[in-house]
Order: C-alpha cells, then structure tokens, then sequence
C-alpha cells in the first residue's frame, strides 16, 4: 500500500510538472515535427579544408496544420557546425517560414531526441526504483517537487522581474525541507542534516556574493545570457541570474553530504552509546575528511568534463596563464567550483558537530516509565 501511495504519488507531481512547464513556456507553432521519407540527391563539396553535404531530402510532415503533407527541404551537413547527414527515419524538426507571396516554405531546425530521452529517463527510472526500492520512489518524488518549484515558482518570478538571487535563495528555502522529507522521511538525521544544509547554503550564497565582486564577473561568459538579455530587452540582472545558478546547482550535493555525515553520526552513537560528543563528533568527522576529499576530485573532474574542447584550447594558446585565467569563461568556472566546495566543505563540520550534540543528548535523556493500562 506504502509503494503503491508513492507511485501514484511521484506520477501525480510528474504531471502536475509537466503541466506547470507547458502552461509556464507555450508552444511555438512555427515548429513542427516531421519524419525523413526520401533522399533525393546528395552532393558534396570542400569548405576551409572540410567537406560539405548537400541534401535534397523529403520529409513527412507529423504535427501541425498540414501533418500527411510531404514537403522538400535542402539541408547541408558540415562537420564544422555539428551538422551531420540525415537518413530516411531520421525523426526531425522543421520551422515554417512564410514567403513573400503568402506561401510557406520550411527549413530543417534539429533532430528529433525527445524518444531517445524518454528511454533514457526511463532506465533510470527502472534504476532508482529497482535498486532504491521505497527510498528510491521517494526521491522521485522529492525530484519532482523540485522540478515543480524551479518551474512554477523560481522562473515565473525571475520573469516578474525579481532579483534572481534572492528568488533562488527562496525557492532553496522552500524546496530543501519538502525533498529530505520525503527521500529520509521525518526524524532526527533528516533535521540535522536540513539544518547543516541552511548553513552551507548560507555559507555558499555570502561567498558567491564576496566572489563574484572580488572577480568582477559579469555573467555573460555563455552565449545564452547574451541572447535572454537581448530577448527581455536588457532588464535581466546578469550577475544576480550568476549567483542563482550557483545557488540552484549546490542544492543536490549539499543533501548527498549532510545526510552522510548525520547518518555516521548516528550509527557510530548507537554502536557505542557511551560516547561522549567530542568522541563522536570526532569519529564522524574523520568519515567527514575522506568525503571531503572525494567531492573536491569529484567537483573539479566533472567541471574539467563538462570543459574538454575548451582546455584543450587553452592548452594550445601561446598566452600567458594569467591571460587566460582572466578570461571571464575561464574565471567563471573556477569561481562557480570554489564557491560551492567552500560551502559544502563547510556544511560538514556544521552537520557533524549538531548530529553529535542532537544524539548524544538524546542518549543521555531518561526514559519515561511505562504507564500500566
């Protein structure tokens, strides 16, 4: 019955999501969904040493006013702009562009991926459940309220024109109780590690505030800041949209690392219960170091992943190392990977030392007789 309310619970908060997102972000209906039938012909040619196909493809429109309709595009693939060759199948996405004379025309837009995301969210799915069992329908749960507090809460305010900031700072607030709640369920190491998660929070939001100016970044390192702040007409606060990010991204590991540090304190205090606080805090906090020590490998190979084509150009740059550490795209990152190592290493000794003081104390509290019926 418990699995059953939890599945019908994590669908419930999926659709609702789901729901909130297309209400939040309207359809485009310029954008429509087609299928590759038939290639034409295909010809090639050479640009900056690179070779260039041009295909004359029919495509089945699948979506859309004239959805049956066969239709004629010419789409060239190049290397050099990720631009690859299609083949019949290929599912695709075509914009309509109205001509001069009142016709339509359509000209290819992307691949289509959405199948093959929806197969991929689905084994994880299968992971999460299989392995998490109840704990791991849980936190679908939990993921999904998050989800619904990013859409239907942070993004409608910062549209309003809210400070970015202090908006994310809100829906953190809002988020982090619900989500721990639901994946540790309502107990002491549930409150503990929430609590030391508020402080690392905190922690992160003053360091990322004191980082950002002391850097003076200005948060147009990605190409799509440019483009928002071009599309809002120039009323987004980039800077403040920089703190959110970091602010939104520390939420996930903070509750990987408090809840440990919470769960070590309490099992090594039932293991031993004559242990003073200063020995368990003590004794956590050693599990606490080599924790610490991981995520900091772990948080600098994944920036360094997620970077790949860029060092592999500053390696081959004839600048100096100063030249390229002060490129914005390059301090960025780095201030984004400290910032959020600071606060998490933080939040480790703040969790430890409260899940020490809250068992410990709780050990030492006399039991209450039981009361005969």
């Amino acid at each position: 019955m418990k699995i059953r309310a939890i599945c019908l619970g994590v669908l419930a908060a999926l659709l609702l999501a789901g729901t909130v997102v297309n209400a939040q972000a309207p359809q485009e209906t310029g954008i429509i969904s087609a299928t590759v039938e038939f290639v034409r012909s295909e010809r090639e040619e050479v640009f900056i040493g690179q070779p260039v196909f041009t295909q004359e493809l029919e495509l089945t429109l699948t979506s859309g006013p004239h959805r049956g309709e066969v239709v004629l595009i010419e789409h060239t693939a190049q290397q050099l702009t990720g631009l690859e060759r299609l083949s019949p199948g290929d599912l695709v996405y075509v914009r309509t562009v109205e001509t001069a004379t009142g016709g339509l025309t359509y000209e290819l837009v992307t691949r289509s991926r959405w199948l093959a995301l929806l197969a991929l969210g689905l084994v994880f799915l299968a992971i999460v459940i299989g392995v998490g069992r109840v704990r791991g329908l849980a936190s679908l749960l939990g993921l999904a309220f998050s989800f619904l507090v990013i859409f239907a809460l942070l993004l409608p305010r910062l549209e309003a024109g809210r400070d970015p900031f202090w908006a994310a700072l809100g829906a953190s607030a809002l988020t982090m109780p619900v989500s721990y709640l639901l994946s540790h369920g309502p107990n002491a190491k549930t409150l503990v590690a929430l609590v030391g998660s508020l402080i690392g929070m905190a922690v992160t939001g003053l360091l990322a505030l004191g980082s950002v100016s002391l850097v003076q970044l200005t948060g147009y390192a990605a190409e799509e800041t440019g483009f928002l702040q071009v599309a809002g007409g120039g009323e987004w606060n980039i800077r403040s949209l920089l703190l959110a990010g970091m602010m939104i991204g520390v939420l996930g590991v903070l509750d990987d690392i408090t809840i440990a540090q919470a769960g070590t304190a309490l099992q090594i205090q039932r293991a031993n219960s004559t242990l003073t606080w200063s020995e368990v805090y003590t004794r956590t906090m050693q599990v606490g170091q080599d924790h610490i020590a991981s995520m900091v490998n772990t948080l600098a190979l994944v920036y360094a992943g997620a970077s790949l084509p860029l060092l592999i150009l500053l390696r081959e740059a004839a600048a100096p190392l100063g030249y390229l550490l002060s490129q914005e795209i390059i301090a960025e990152e780095a201030v984004r990977m400290l910032v959020t190592s600071c606060g998490l290493i933080a939040a480790v000794p703040v969790t430890t030392a409260l899940a020490a003081a809250v068992f410990t104390w709780r050990q030492a509290q006399p039991e209450e007789p039981a009361i005969d019926a």
